[in-house]
């Protein structure tokens, strides 16, 4: 049984003034969400500013959001690493802690080789019952999980049950699912090909759009899974103006800001993220406006 169909919230971090973590918040979030036909909560990953949270604030946001979620639809937390240990250290506190799954991104900066990474992700999947989704985002990462090293992973580990494709490269993202047999759990991990990933097998998206538009993305999904196609085409290219805008400036600053355009109060972003630049903001807010969110 998949981990979940339909749309998974790359969740933000709200802050404090002080950049400290706004839990009550955070609550508030995973409500709306709730409310708003989200299929699943994906906690501390890039759009949660993961990597500027340290080890305990890392944890006590998971936990927070288990807590808050309260079994209604699944907790997937970001667990990943640049170093093995930790990554298997952040999974088994996660598992610990209630999550439903881990999203686990590869390796950033150290670039490891296919083998290495094959070692590294059966290594962590080793060390928990929790199911797997690798995280393959060679933009930010600098390394590339390639279709044959995904089927390999996926062959061997039972519990490495899905891939956020990120890639932007829907040639690899078909030969990954041929060489998984058409079976792996496939999440688009870009907003702007979530229609095109579908039709090749995928069953979801991990969303960053669905932060400020969860019941539209979860209709364009769901669409597309229950037949209805033309919708869900016509959802997608609607939304595409608006994707554009959110990533005009590195995520999540554009998401953050969008949030507290529409009065969510989500707070500042942590260093090295900063406001986003003027003719930028502008841009987004229009697009929002045509979208019907402001």
């Amino acid at each position: 049984m998949a981990i979940f169909k339909g749309s998974g919230v790359a969740i933000v971090t709200p802050m404090h003034e002080d950049e400290s973590v706004n839990f009550e918040k955070l609550e508030e979030l995973i409500n709306f969400h709730i409310d708003n036909g989200t299929d699943a909560i994906v906690i501390t990953g890039t759009t949660g500013e993961s990597a500027t949270l340290s080890m305990e604030e890392h944890r006590s946001v998971i936990k927070a959001a288990v807590e808050f979620t309260k079994h209604r639809i699944p907790v997937v937390a970001g667990t990943g690493s640049n170093a093995t240990a930790t990554a298997i250290q952040l999974t088994t506190e996660a598992e610990e802690d209630g999550a439903d799954a881990a999203l686990i991104v590869t390796p950033y900066y150290n670039k490891a080789t296919q083998s290495g990474l094959i070692k590294h992700y059966s290594t962590i999947a080793d060390s928990t019952k929790l199911p797997i989704i690798v995280y393959n985002v060679p933009s930010r990462t600098g390394t590339n999980v390639m279709p044959e090293t995904m089927a390999t992973l996926f062959k061997t580990k039972e519990n490495i049950v899905g891939l956020k494709e990120a890639t932007g490269n829907m040639a690899q993202a078909s030969k990954t699912m041929l060489l998984c047999d058409g079976d792996i759990e496939m999440y688009s991990g870009e907003d702007g090909l979530v229609v095109p990933l579908l039709s090749i097998g995928g069953i979801g998206v991990i969303s960053v759009i669905s932060n400020i538009a969860p019941r539209e993305t979860h209709d364009m999904v769901m669409s597309f899974l229950n037949g209805d196609i033309k919708k869900a085409a016509e959802m997608q290219l609607k939304s595409i103006p608006l994707v554009d805008a959110l990533f005009s400036e590195v995520n999540p600053i554009p998401v953050k800001k969008a949030l507290n355009l529409m009065g969510m109060e989500v707070g500042p972003l942590r260093g090295p993220l900063y406001e986003m630049l003027p003719e930028n903001a502008a841009k987004l807010e229009t697009e929002m406006k045509k979208f019907g969110l402001l």
